[in-house]
Order: C-alpha cells, then sequence, then structure tokens
C-alpha cells in the first residue's frame, strides 16, 4: 500500500498528461527513491484523450482526414484490439482551426466522420469517442456525410459545411451511410462532461456558441438552424426529435453526438469515468496507497465532470487518500475537501508568475513531486523532519 499512482490530465498549453505525471515521477524518485510509482495519464473525453489510452498501451493508428474548416490534416485514434477511442478534438477542435481562427457558422465534423469511417473499416465493434474541445455547432451532420450521408436543402442540392448552412436543411438521404455503423454488433459510446441539452438558453449554441466565436445574432441563428435539423434528422431516422434535443448531453461538442444518439442508438457517458474505464484505473488503483491527479487549473468547471474530480471520486470509493496539482488552485478549502482531495499543491505557489508556471512547469512539478513524497511518506519509510 506504499505505491503512489499519478493520474494527472495535461497542463493545456504547458505539459500533455504523460509529461506531467514523468516530472511528478522524477520529484518523488529524489526524495523517495525506493518509492513505487505508477503513471495512469488520464482524460475527460476531450484533447489529450486518445494520448492517455496510448500512454495506456492502446495502439496508435493514422488517419488522413480534414479539420474544421475542411484543411487536410492527419488524425491519430487508439486502437486495443476490436475497441477504438477517437478525438473529436483531433478533427473538428479549437485546437486545429488553421491560424486559430474561429468559425462558429461554418466550422464542421466532417473529419470526425472520415475517422470513424476508418475505425469501422478496421473492424472495431466497441467504438467510444470523446466530445470535448469542439470548434463547432452542426450538430454532427457533417459527421455524418463524412461517413457517406447527404444533407439536402428543399431544391435537392447538398447544403454547406457548418451549422449556420443547417438553416436550409430538408432532407437527410442516408443511402450511402457507412453500412457497419448500424451493424447491432457495433456499439458507439459518446465520451461527454456536460450534460446540456441541444437548444435552448442551456443549449449548444447559448452556452458553447461564444466560446467558439459566436455573438448575439449568431447563436440565435445557430439554435434556429439545429432546431431545424432536429427535425430533420428525426424524420430520417423515425426517432422523437423533441426527445433527441432535450437528452442530456445533447447539446455536448455542437450537438455532434446528436446525430450517432439518432442513427446508430449512441449513447452519452461521462467523459472521465469512461476514460478510466478504457485505461484500467481501477487495476492500478488496487494496492496504492496514494493517488496523485491535476490539471492546469483547479476551478469550479473542474468539479463538474473534469478529469481530477472523476479520479477523486474514484479513489476516494476506493478508501485511497487523492491529492491534486494544478497550475493554479482557485477553489476554497472547504470545495475541495467536498472534491475528496485531502491536499492541493499549485505550481504558481513557488513560480514568480503565471508565465514563469506554464514555462518551468516540468521544473516545478518535480519539486511538487518530492514535496508530495515528503508530505505523505511511506508506511514503511517514516518522515523525517528536521530540527528547527
Amino acid at each position: 500500500m506504499n505505491a503512489i499512482l499519478l493520474a494527472p490530465d495535461k497542463f493545456k498549453g504547458s505539459l500533455d498528461a504523460a509529461a506531467v505525471a514523468a516530472a511528478l515521477a522524477a520529484g518523488i524518485a529524489d526524495a523517495d527513491p525506493g518509492r513505487p510509482v505508477r503513471r495512469c495519464p488520464v482524460a475527460d473525453g476531450g484533447e489529450g484523450t486518445v494520448a492517455a489510452a496510448l500512454a495506456a498501451g492502446w495502439e496508435p493508428v493514422t488517419t488522413t482526414a480534414t479539420g474544421p474548416t475542411g484543411a487536410p490534416l492527419t488524425a491519430v485514434w487508439a486502437r486495443d484490439g476490436v475497441s477504438a477511442l477517437v478525438e473529436l478534438a483531433s478533427t473538428a477542435g479549437l485546437a486545429v482551426l488553421p491560424g486559430g481562427v474561429r468559425d462558429p457558422g461554418g466550422a464542421g465534423t466532417e473529419g470526425l466522420g472520415t475517422v470513424l469511417a476508418a475505425v469501422l473499416d478496421a473492424g472495431c465493434t466497441d467504438v467510444v469517442v470523446g466530445l470535448g474541445g469542439s470548434a463547432t455547432t452542426d450538430g454532427g451532420a457533417g459527421l455524418l456525410r463524412g461517413l457517406g450521408a447527404r444533407v439536402l436543402d428543399a431544391g435537392g442540392a447538398e447544403v454547406g459545411r457548418g451549422g449556420a448552412a443547417l438553416a436550409r436543411a430538408d432532407r437527410l438521404d442516408l443511402a450511402g451511410l457507412h453500412p457497419r455503423l448500424r451493424d447491432p454488433a457495433v456499439r458507439v459510446r459518446l465520451a461527454a462532461d456536460v450534460d446540456n441539452p441541444l437548444l435552448g438558453p442551456h443549449g449548444a449554441a447559448a452556452v458553447y456558441g461564444p466560446q467558439k466565436g459566436a455573438d448575439t445574432s449568431g447563436v440565435a441563428a445557430l439554435d434556429d438552424a439545429l432546431a431545424r435539423w432536429v427535425r430533420v434528422l428525426a424524420a430520417a431516422t423515425g426517432t422523437d426529435a423533441d426527445a433527441l434535443a432535450a437528452a442530456p448531453g445533447a447539446g455536448a461538442a455542437g450537438g455532434a453526438g446528436l446525430a450517432l444518439t439518432a442513427v446508430c442508438g449512441a449513447r452519452v457517458a461521462p467523459g472521465v469515468g469512461t476514460v478510466l474505464e478504457l485505461t484500467g484505473f481501477d487495476d492500478e488503483l488496487a494496492g496504492a496507497g496514494l493517488v496523485v491527479t491535476g490539471e492546469g487549473r483547479l476551478d469550479a468547471q473542474t468539479l463538474h465532470g473534469k478529469a481530477p474530480a472523476g479520479v477523486a471520486a474514484a479513489a476516494r470509493a476506493a478508501g485511497t487518500p487523492v491529492v491534486a496539482v494544478a497550475g493554479q488552485v482557485t477553489l476554497g478549502p472547504a470545495a475541495l475537501r467536498a472534491a475528496g482531495f485531502v491536499a492541493t499543491y499549485a505550481l504558481t505557489d513557488t513560480a514568480l508568475d503565471h508565465r514563469d508556471a506554464v514555462d518551468r512547469a516540468a521544473e516545478l512539478l518535480r519539486l511538487l513531486g518530492a514535496r508530495i513524497a515528503t508530505d505523505h511518506p511511506s508506511p514503511t519509510r517514516p518522515m523525517i523532519r528536521s530540527r528547527p
């Protein structure tokens, strides 16, 4: 029970989760060279989800696809036997927008459909799609196009890319849809960390549209276009339009998973819980005496489905204490205790400023790793305190 399990998420803009774990492990070794350390980098369904699976031993597979504005790119997905993990952020995320220029009405999910077609062609039957980090609000219309479907206007012409174009959508032609998408042997899960419906004041456009560059009029236009798209999608699949739009998580990633829910019965699952399952977190947790998790910023959003909160909940359920590291911590002591953290460590406590914390993240995390090992010694190694 003296092993330390390192299960951090990425520090966005600084280090990926595997690098965070490596820096912490080096610090622990500095302070307690004999201490067993296990590494299980995690994610919540957004950017870094595939990387977490690869760190757990999954096989990387590359597919040529398109980004959110149609520019070609190479996407990486993860495979473990018949299981596949696909990350929306790699083809339709904010991080892959050309030049970082946001296009809230024109960005689409066609590239994600292309990757899913490759996954199905490869014979995978258990497919998980991480929905975080989206730059799009197209209700999954582009995703279906990438899988062979056609979205048509009243004149029979195909509508353009992005959510705004759905204002002209009149019919969905599923004749060319990838046949294995509807194969009963294929299961599709949607890993998301939000539970927003698709439409209205708590929906995809209203809540997340501004983050993707939409102004007030753009949000209203996207919401109206999505409402039209739901009716078109429901008519083509024989599903209940109102139920589709109101389902918890229907608004995740601009409604990207909605199309898969209607077409093949995909179900939304908590992002971090799904990733913990896929990466074998419970196996790594067994016998650990301490868990260390974290992300770039521990704040109010952390408590709503983010990876550190999910790790803390799982560790607490197993009776294992958990501490968190972060670039910055804005949560108060009461909220941190309620979430299950017995201690927190922030880079900003020792960094010169925010920029310094980002630039020297690996160095500072190594120092924190040593401090954690000292503050939480192995049961077989008594804590040594210096004399005053």
